[in-house]
This record gives C-alpha cells, sequence and structure tokens, in this order.
C-alpha cells in the first residue's frame, strides 16, 4: 500500500455564506442516490468545467510534487476542511469536493443534507496509529476505559471526535447518561486547554496535540490513553449536486486520481513534506513534523470499499442508538462510481497499492 503523512489546512481563502443546519430527520431518499449511481460520468471533463475543492493539504503535496498545473480542468481552492465547514459550504453551494472524516456525512443525512463520499483512505495498523488519543486532565484518576464512569468528557456532536467518545463509552460498557458530555469545539487546543484547568476529565486529542498536552501537563499527572479502536477513515466529500452534474463528477474523478498520486508523493517524500507542509506552511517545528509523519503511519486506499461500509454501518447504528435518530443503510452516502479510481490511479502510476 502507499505511504502516507497527514491532513491539514493551507492555501487559499474561500467566502462562504454560512447556512442554518436546522435538525430534522428528513434525509435523502434512497432513490436519489440510485438515480445517482446510474448517472454515466464523461470519460473527460471539459477544460472549461470548475470544481471548488477543500482539501488544503493536497494542494500544498501537488505544488511541491510539480503536479498542480497539470490539472486538465479549473480548480479553485479553499482554505477549509473538515465536517463543519464542509457542510457549511456545502449548504452555501460554494464548494464541490472536500476532506472529511465519516461521521460528517452521517450527520449530514440526518440534517437533510445530500451529500457522497467519492473517495476513502485508512492507516496501515490503525490500531498502532490512532487518529486520536484519549487525553486525560491532571488528578482525574482515569487509567482505563471503565474509569470514564462519572466524568466529564469533552463532546463535539456531528464531528469524528464526537462519534469516538460514543464509541469509547460503548467499549467500556457504558452510555453517555454514565459520563457528562460537555459539548465544546474540538478546534485549535480548545481540548488541551480544558483538560488542564479541569473543564473536563478526558477529551480525544489529536495531531500534535498528543505530543504537546503530556509535555505541557505531565508534571502535573496530564497524560493520554489508548482507546484501542479502529479512528482512521477519511475522505473526499461532495454534496450530491455536484456530481449528479456530469461534467462536474468527471472532474471529481480526474481530483481523485491527483489527490492519490499525492497521497503517494506525500507518503514516499516525508522530508520534503516536513519541510514544505509542515514547516513552511503550517508553521510547526521540524521535530513536530517528523512526530507526526511517524505517528500517522501509511495510508491503506481500497479499491474495494465493501469493509469500509460495514465499519460505517456499525457507526450509524450506534449513533442512532445515541442521539434518538432513525437508522438508514449506510451504503447510501458512498457513491461507487468512484470506488476504485484512487486505487487504479496508484496502480497505473506504478505503486504499490
Amino acid at each position: 500500500m502507499p505511504r502516507h503523512a497527514p491532513l491539514a489546512m493551507a492555501a487559499l481563502t474561500c467566502t462562504l455564506l454560512l447556512a442554518g443546519c436546522a435538525e430534522n430527520t428528513t434525509s435523502p431518499t434512497t432513490a436519489d442516490s440510485e438515480n445517482v449511481a446510474h448517472i454515466k460520468i464523461p470519460d473527460k471533463a471539459k477544460a472549461s468545467t470548475t470544481i471548488t475543492v477543500g482539501a488544503p493539504d493536497i494542494q500544498v503535496a501537488l505544488k511541491l510534487s510539480g503536479q498542480l498545473d497539470k490539472l486538465p480542468f479549473k480548480v479553485k481552492w479553499a482554505n477549509i476542511s473538515g465536517g463543519p465547514q464542509c457542510s457549511e459550504a456545502f449548504r452555501a453551494h460554494a464548494l464541490d469536493v472536500c476532506s472529511s472524516a465519516e461521521i460528517p456525512s452521517i450527520h449530514a443525512h440526518w440534517t437533510g443534507l445530500d451529500t457522497k463520499l467519492v473517495a476513502a483512505r485508512f492507516r496501515e495498523d490503525p490500531l498502532k496509529h490512532p487518529v486520536y488519543e484519549l487525553g486525560i486532565a491532571p488528578g482525574a484518576d482515569i487509567d482505563t476505559l471503565a474509569d470514564l464512569r462519572g466524568k466529564k468528557i469533552a463532546y463535539s456532536p456531528g464531528q469524528a471526535q464526537g462519534a469516538l467518545v460514543l464509541r469509547i463509552l460503548a467499549k467500556a460498557g457504558l452510555t453517555k447518561n454514565d459520563v457528562r458530555l460537555v459539548e465544546l469545539p474540538s478546534t485549535g487546543d480548545v481540548y488541551p486547554t480544558a483538560l488542564g484547568s479541569h473543564q473536563v476529565d478526558a477529551a480525544p486529542l489529536g495531531g500534535v496535540n498528543i505530543k504537546r498536552y503530556p509535555a505541557k501537563y505531565g508534571k502535573d499527572g496530564g497524560k493520554t490513553i489508548q482507546h484501542g479502536l479502529r479512528d482512521d477513515p477519511a475522505h473526499l466529500w461532495a454534496p450530491t449536486e455536484s456530481v449528479r452534474d456530469p461534467q462536474k463528477a468527471a472532474a471529481v474523478r480526474e481530483f481523485i486520481r491527483f489527490w492519490a498520486r499525492a497521497e503517494v508523493w506525500i507518503d514516499r517524500h516525508p522530508e520534503r513534506w516536513i519541510d514544505g507542509y509542515y514547516v513552511k506552511d503550517q508553521g510547526l517545528t521540524r521535530e513536530d513534523g517528523a512526530y507526526l509523519v511517524k505517528q500517522n503511519g501509511h495510508p491503506d486506499i481500497p479499491a474495494d470499499w465493501t469493509p469500509a461500509i460495514a465499519r460505517q454501518q456499525k457507526t450509524v447504528d450506534l449513533l442512532a442508538k445515541e442521539t434518538g435518530q432513525k437508522k438508514f443503510d449506510a451504503a447510501i452516502l458512498f457513491d461507487r462510481r468512484y470506488e476504485s479510481v484512487a486505487a487504479d490511479a496508484i496502480a497505473e502510476a506504478g505503486k504499490p497499492r
């Protein structure tokens, strides 16, 4: 399989009109999804076709690898990624493709936002390379997942971190009623600060915060513990209206090919990625960049989404149970017209799959 380092932020800013996200249980219909599945994608997108993409790290990778100017259509780059920003942009009809985890697409379905997952990336040996570790506040007296009973836990509904908290509780034989969930945005250093100030007892930490939090608070007893669950899904995500349009659908397919090759390039050029992305673009130290490359391991870009859909279904079922939403078939979130596109692009480039 190809090898890879993590996703993050970079590039140009896209002005977004933020749209309301009123909760309801009216979701896109299965018939709509089937109609998309039967729309033939043209062999090539016209050179005049334009798509707006929120995948800032991939923009940097394409620039560093010399591929940015080889895209055969127009791309407007938006400096956004992740569930909340992607959803807002989709609702505003301001974005065609975005990087996110799997949870935002589930939440979008429950709020009536019609979207599709068009590419999937996981991690080799995901239990040894988790996206998140559970940060523990100084003095919280938490050494195992079972010790979470009665504790205050940072919770971000509609995001990967929020779903992970529910999965952790389920693994520990607990429900959300056995703990106190404290709703906090999972941005920047909000979670480490909340832990250090004893606003919460536990919180899922990702990226460089896994390294920085114990370094800052370890002398007082702050630490992280492993949750032992797969938390590695990452996707390219699109509004259904974009992939229903034949020309945009063709452009998305070609972009997925560039995305896959960029993932390979990142993995095979870690030093250039650390310097060009983590240091120059993200403003991190070389030490932090090297830590992130090692922490994230290597990617797994499958040609068959069947196992991923099965795992997604388990997440849908758990979230439905814990949040009172309706269960649905997770397969309708995936546009399987694109299923093998990324893996095929890697194979065609002569890279291991």
